[in-house]
């Protein structure tokens, strides 16, 4: 089932989100739920609240980006081939490197892209699918999706990195995506 994806405004994006037990309803569902959404919505990324719910889980695979480059383009990153994985009750654990700009996106607030800086290296301890946990290392692009959409069940986005005077400028644009002006060719549920 592909969920429809909740739009800048809606309160469950503010939020931070839940841990989870193996026994979460419906777990085994919602991911694969999640997977289809996300590749319909042509994301790299897709978290918990961006589907209408406030518990730690998200996935990610950034092995589209890097199919999508030129050869020399995959040397200049650290983390190619990149990764496909599902992470649940995520906590960072350290950031570490240079920070860098890259030009985010993300799929509750269409239509807009702005560079963000972010550290270029993470340490996340989370469970799998199968609620087996991890301690992972991540670099570069990899470790940007993972922040981003580590940054949604932190009740985070994208445009709150942006300098005020870029985000003021931003206002009519978030309006109108809160208020469902906007074209995408993905289902969006909108603040009421």
């Amino acid at each position: 089932m592909i969920f429809p994806i909740v739009a800048y405004g809606a309160p469950v994006l503010r939020k931070v989100c839940q841990d989870i037990t193996m026994n979460y309803p419906g777990l085994s569902v919602i991911i694969d739920d999640m997977w289809e959404t996300m590749y319909a919505s042509n994301g790299v990324g897709l978290a918990a609240p961006q589907i209408n719910k406030d518990i730690r889980l998200f996935v990610m695979d950034s092995l589209q980006i890097f199919e999508n480059l030129e050869d020399d383009e995959k040397d200049l990153y650290p983390d190619a081939p990149g990764i496909k994985k599902v992470f649940i009750n995520a906590h960072v654990q350290t950031l570490a490197g240079e920070e860098w700009a890259y030009n985010e996106g993300c799929l509750s607030i269409p239509k807009i892209r702005e560079d963000v800086y972010r550290a270029g290296s993470v340490t996340v301890a989370y469970m799998d699918e199968n609620f087996q946990p991890h301690t992972e290392t991540l670099n570069g692009i990899s470790a940007r999706v993972l922040l981003h959409e580590y940054d949604h069940i932190e009740g985070k986005l994208f445009i709150d990195y942006l300098k005020p005077l870029r985000k003021k400028l931003l206002q009519g644009k978030l309006k109108d995506i809160s208020k469902g002006k906007v074209k995408v060719d993905y289902k969006m549920i909108f603040p009421k």
